[in-house]
């Protein structure tokens, strides 16, 4: 069984940045799959990036450009860093872990992110 737990999501300004933390628990972090994914009201949830346990990463083509993901394998934690915050990217982001380019095994709670125009 793997926990996840969210952070740093929050109101942010058009224009402004966050950095999401996930933070993992159990010891078989290091070898599995990791993503993050967000949900916007009436709207499916979409993958937003993933990172192998390599840290070779893959992103959504329409976010490449802004969110960056990385995980640090010795603290157990993955981060999605989102740069020129924009109001549609305003839901809730999720944490998942898991295999393979869409890693989704085991989900956190969900941090929710508000970009205000």
């Amino acid at each position: 069984q793997v926990h996840l737990v969210e952070s740093g999501g929050g109101l942010v300004q058009v224009g402004g940045s966050l950095r999401l933390s996930c933070a993992a628990s159990g010891s078989i972090f290091s070898i599995m799959a990791m993503g993050w994914y967000r949900q916007a009201p009436g709207k499916q949830r979409e993958l937003v990036a993933a990172i192998s346990n390599h840290g070779v990463a893959n992103y959504a083509d329409s976010l490449k450009a802004r969110f960056t993901i990385s995980r640090d394998n010795a603290e157990n934690t993955v981060y999605l860093q989102m740069n020129s915050l924009k109001p549609e990217d305003t839901a809730v982001y999720y944490c998942a872990a898991g295999s393979g380019l869409f890693p989704d095994r085991y989900w956190g709670k969900g941090t929710q992110v508000t970009v205000s125009s």
